[in-house]
């Protein structure tokens, strides 16, 4: 009897291990796809901004010698603009769905809503009201803890956005690293 239930009693343990592990992993796989479609969305919105329109940016205090320290700065990359973009940016998390990889059980997120209005490949997406708010809380929480890094990475153009700031900088999407990048 006493064998018994010590048996009994690991297995629950290791059942709950692999539950504890499952959710710990399927919060990183919604972290990091958040991460990942805030970036696509950043990067798109960005992209619709004219780049010929220009802001200003500096100190318009008068310097001894009569010179300011203004510079202009392409509009779509400014502060004020980034900000105003990660304002409104998690909203666009309604338009992802969740694709789970059947033998990793891993899971990804897609745009199931074309801005273009071209029609889209959903047979594989899982379009749940859940999925959608936990994106847009994992977005949110992740704009209000690494806005300086946002910050950062857009205001200038650089290459591989995705990899650098969910998987370098913020370990947001540290098992994507061993990913291939299709995947991601």
């Amino acid at each position: 009897m006493r064998e018994a239930l010590l048996l009994l009693a690991q297995c629950a343990l290791l059942c709950l291990l692999i539950n504890v592990n499952q959710a710990a992993r399927q919060g990183q796989d919604t972290r990091c796809g958040a991460c990942r479609a805030l970036v696509d969305e950043m990067e798109w919105a960005i992209s619709q901004v004219d780049p010929k329109k220009m802001v200003q940016t500096g100190s318009f205090r008068i310097n001894p010698d009569g010179s300011q320290s203004i510079k202009e700065i392409p509009l779509a990359r400014s502060e004020g603009n980034l900000l105003d973009l990660m304002e409104i940016v998690c909203q666009r998390m309604e338009d992802y769905g969740e694709l789970v990889d059947s033998s990793s059980e891993r899971k990804t997120y897609v745009r199931v809503k074309s801005r273009t209005g071209d029609s889209l490949d959903l047979s594989e997406a899982k379009l749940d009201s859940r999925v959608t708010s936990s994106l847009k809380f994992a977005c949110e929480t992740i704009v209000e803890q690494h806005e300086d890094e946002l910050i950062e990475f857009f205001s200038h153009e650089l290459e591989n956005v995705k990899d650098h700031l969910c998987s370098k900088r913020t370990d947001l999407c540290d098992h994507a690293l061993n990913m291939p990048h299709d995947e991601l």
